[in-house]
């Protein structure tokens, strides 16, 4: 793979599998001959790649996504190397998972691209995907499967056929038993039968080399262990043998050595789960507190527990002044280690000094779920359980289930029906502002974001005046100007573009809202001085770098609440997280160098995220289109202006064009008056694309064109979410400039087709488009592309510049909307604001002047018939 070498590794999962991403590496150590490896794997089958990274131990340097793939095979290897039935068995063997093996896979699950695919199913499927690539592996080779497995990693050893066997028995002097047993396949070959052991002297009687090669496991034990050794050397191996307590304390605490030696056992679930051990237990928020805030008091109660009994100091004294061993203490064996006891009451004295007078603040409560252990600085092996009480575990479920709060009543100048999960964002945001919890609405794109928050600010406003600061990308002004006129026309809002729009403080109180961009909210310190009621970022990811200046600035606004708003949650960089949250809640992640250290830890080993995913859940309401209780009420093909401003270039440029065309439209008359007008409409469209597609140089700098940054912004989510695009222009001249604006936000070549691309040289490059996962984006012109091709890999249509006939867009658009699409399809139509292509887009929405029969048949000519008052007032610029 051309460029690998500066590149990292990454995986993007999808519903129906997953595909490999590159992307740069930055300081990351990495092993790029590794990669190379991995990639040629993959190209041969992706779930091959996965078996063979299962065969290279710790150590090696992954990106997140690629570790926990690696765990997957790692795991599949491991469980391959604890079933002496594959010798057995061979290709006939398969690994079939429990439930309790995918969900302990699941929590290892990371914060990357795609990760909400990675279910049950999913999880499962790559394991039966495994067991067949395996089935092939052993059906070419000649040999034994533990030769197979030591020539891939000489450290792999198959367990042996042999079983050591505990269970319990109902004796007060030996309530443990011990039997040796070997694994050999029943008649039909299928299956494997457990017999005692002293069945292999009958069974091998004949080949003494065959029972010395099934007990060399046992073999191994006896140099390791004394107490192995004993039962061997009196031959009690050989036949079931009563265990006291003493003897089966022994046992089990040599598990592992007997399991390196290749000996598989057999012991009671207590022991290998610690399921009962001594613990302490933290509830927290039992009782519903005063007011409710991440800086108010909830009640706060360390205990001490074995099991899920709790247990006084004085008995866990007790224990401590007798015998360590197996103890049966309330019809329960347990351990007792007279170190880790001291250590847990040490652990459980900490957990009282925590609080004060019995309760912690709820941000600090939140948090104690992350790192509790680190916070208290107790060993791994100490167990302590953070629950939630019954207060707060009843209130963060709650929040889970957005349709089960209170409803919210909007007003009469609220001007929109919602969607049955738009109301309930609506409840859901409610709910957190009345909390006092910053709150991150993270609804996929085209889902509604804008209008929720609407509908939360006329909510609110019905109790009183609030004093809003929104800051959004400076794209999405026009957009939120638009939305705020329809939905809520009553309310009143100022836009701030620039220095020169700031008005004196004082002023500011009059509106409802104020709308800036993130560069003037970082340059506008009056902007930042002001307390605000609410406090709301669009396009939220733009501080997700804590040391830029504009983060900092933004962060330091005083503001009663907080909400963030983002399609494309964090999916694979987790100081993201930390910064997303340093806005909302500040404190409930810890300090930046705090959860640096937390992260580095859980990726050591690729570790449980789900505690991380617990805590931080109840704060963002994310869904997406592909759920079905989404998708079912939404059409198939989601259709959405953005609205560009223009830049200072493109401003004086239109308003020459505009004074040119003034000074000689009076005077031209017939043939001449319509070239003169069908020529400037073309001119007007060039300007609105960008300054350079007008004059005819070739820099097109994004800051000179407000759709350039519009598209920026749309194709920086749709690379996040690794999804394709189509991109239409009417004209061809502008297809290259577009690809390369592309490609450097995708960091990938994407195609074109145009009118100079011949018809066999399109038919490739569709087939390639539909095939090749890496290739993120196509731009077409739209009369060679508008027609006759399937694309449905693409889920994204982009109208860079209108044709102004709905039904030519639309045949555009159903390149990607048709037979074979199984994604809704996201249309983004871009006008640019205050020009012709907004006044003429409203002609069309309100279907005043035009129908589609008319546009369809005349183009712009009809535009042409106006008379020269209308025509200025349809081309002149109102910003």
């Amino acid at each position: 793979m051309a460029g690998i070498k500066e590149k990292e590794l990454i995986v993007v999962f999808k519903e129906e599998g997953f595909y490999l991403d590159f992307e740069e590496c930055g300081k990351k150590k990495t092993d790029m001959d590794l990669q190379e490896k991995l990639y040629e794997d993959y190209l041969q089958s992706p779930y091959r790649m996965i078996f063979n990274l299962g065969f290279e131990r710790n150590g090696i340097e992954l990106s997140e996504s690629m570790g926990f793939l690696h765990d997957m095979g790692k795991l599949y290897i491991n469980e391959l190397m604890k079933s002496p039935e594959v010798e057995l068995l061979r290709e006939s063997f398969e690994f079939n998972p429990s439930r309790e093996f995918i969900q302990e896979v699941m929590v290892k699950l990371p914060y990357v691209i795609g990760s909400r695919h990675v279910d049950e199913i999913w999880t499962s499927d790559v394991f039966e995907n495994m067991n067949r690539v395996f089935q092939a592996e052993i059906t070419a080779y000649d040999g034994f499967v533990s030769d197979y497995f030591s020539e891939r990693n000489e450290k792999l050893k198959l367990a042996g056929r042999v079983y050591f066997h505990l269970v319990e028995r109902k004796d007060v002097d030996y309530p443990f038993a011990f039997l040796a047993t070997y694994s050999k396949l029943k008649k039909d070959g299928k299956k494997s039968i457990h017999l005692p052991l002293k069945k292999a002297l009958e069974e091998y009687k004949e080949d003494q080399d065959k029972l010395l090669y099934l007990l060399s496991t046992v073999s191994k034990a006896v140099k390791s262990s004394d107490l192995i050794s004993e039962i061997v050397e009196s031959g009690e191996i050989f036949k079931p043998l009563r265990f006291n307590t003493d003897e089966a304390y022994t046992f089990l605490r040599e598990v592992e050595i007997y399991e390196e030696c290749g000996v598989l056992c057999r012991i009671p679930n207590w022991w290998k789960r610690k399921s009962v051990n001594f613990k302490v237990g933290i509830d927290i928020g039992k009782d519903k507190p005063s007011k409710v805030g991440l800086d108010n008091l909830m009640s706060f109660n360390p205990k001490l527990y074995l099991g899920d009994d709790e247990i006084s100091v004085e008995e866990l004294m007790e224990l401590l002044e007798g015998a360590e061993g197996l103890k049966l203490i309330k019809g329960k064996w347990i351990e007792v280690d007279h170190d880790k006891l001291k250590r847990t009451l040490e652990a459980y004295e900490k957990a009282l000094e925590m609080s004060t007078n019995g309760f912690v603040t709820m941000s600090e409560a939140m948090r104690m779920q992350l790192d509790i252990e680190d916070r208290m600085h107790v060993d791994d092996d100490i167990e302590i359980d953070v629950s939630r009480g019954d207060w707060l575990g009843a209130t963060l479920e709650k929040l889970a289930e957005p349709g089960r709060l209170k409803d919210v009543n909007t007003s009469k100048n609220f001007n929109a029906i919602l969607r049955h999960y738009q109301v309930e964002g609506l409840k859901w945001l409610n709910t957190m502002t009345e909390y006092g919890f910053g709150a991150c609405l993270a609804d996929d794109m085209g889902l509604g974001k804008t209008v929720q928050v609407i509908a939360l600010l006329d909510a609110l406003s019905t109790k009183g005046k609030i004093k809003t600061l929104l800051v959004v990308p400076a794209s999405l002004m026009g957009n939120w100007q638009k939305e705020l006129e329809r939905f809520l026309p009553t309310i009143k809002y100022k836009l701030i573009f620039s220095r020169k729009d700031m008005i004196p403080l004082e002023e500011l109180n009059e509106y409802d809202i104020v709308i800036t961009t993130y560069g003037m909210v970082t340059r506008i310190e009056d902007l930042q001085n002001k307390k605000w009621d609410f406090l709301i970022l669009d396009e939220a990811q733009a501080i997700k770098n804590p040391s830029t200046k504009r983060t900092k600035a933004i962060k330091n606004i005083e503001s009663g609440g907080r909400i963030a708003l983002t399609g494309t949650p964090i999916e694979n960089n987790l100081v993201d997280l930390w910064s997303l949250f340093d806005f909302l809640n500040r404190g409930l992640l810890g300090s930046i160098k705090e959860f640096k250290a937390f992260i580095k830890h859980l990726n050591e080993d690729h570790k449980d995220y789900s505690r991380l995913k617990k805590m931080i859940s109840p704060f963002i309401l994310r869904r997406l289109k592909t759920d079905k209780s989404i998708a079912g009420s939404l059409p198939d093909k989601l259709e959405m202006k953005t609205y560009a401003g223009l830049s200072k270039k493109q401003v004086a440029l239109y308003n020459k064009v505009l004074k040119d065309l003034e000074k000689s439209i009076y005077e031209a008359e017939g043939i001449q008056k319509k070239g003169l007008v069908l020529g400037s409409i073309i001119k007007f469209k060039q300007i609105c694309n960008h300054p350079d597609h007008y004059s005819g140089q070739g820099e097109f700098k994004v800051s000179h064109s407000g759709k350039f940054e519009s598209l920026q912004e749309i194709c920086t989510t749709i690379h996040e979410k690794r999804e394709k695009l189509l991109v239409f222009t009417q004209f061809r001249e502008m297809t290259d400039p577009l690809q390369e604006f592309l490609e450097c936000i995708f960091q990938k070549e994407g195609l074109v087709i145009h009118g100079g691309t011949s018809v066999k040289k399109r038919g490739q490059i569709v087939e390639q488009f539909q095939n090749d996962d890496h290739i993120p984006f196509m731009v077409l012109s739209l009369k060679a592309g508008g027609v006759g091709l399937n694309l449905t890999a693409a889920n994204h249509v982009v109208h860079f510049d209108r044709w102004w006939n709905p039904a030519v867009e639309n045949q555009a658009t159903d390149r990607a909307f048709r037979i074979g699409q199984d994604k809704n399809v996201m249309v983004h139509k871009l006008v640019t604001k205050g020009t012709i292509e907004e006044k003429i887009d409203e002609m069309i929405e309100e279907k005043t002047a035009l129908s589609n029969d008319v546009i369809g048949s005349g183009g712009e000519a009809w535009i042409t018939e106006l008379g020269n008052d209308e025509r200025m007032d349809l081309f002149r610029l109102d910003i």
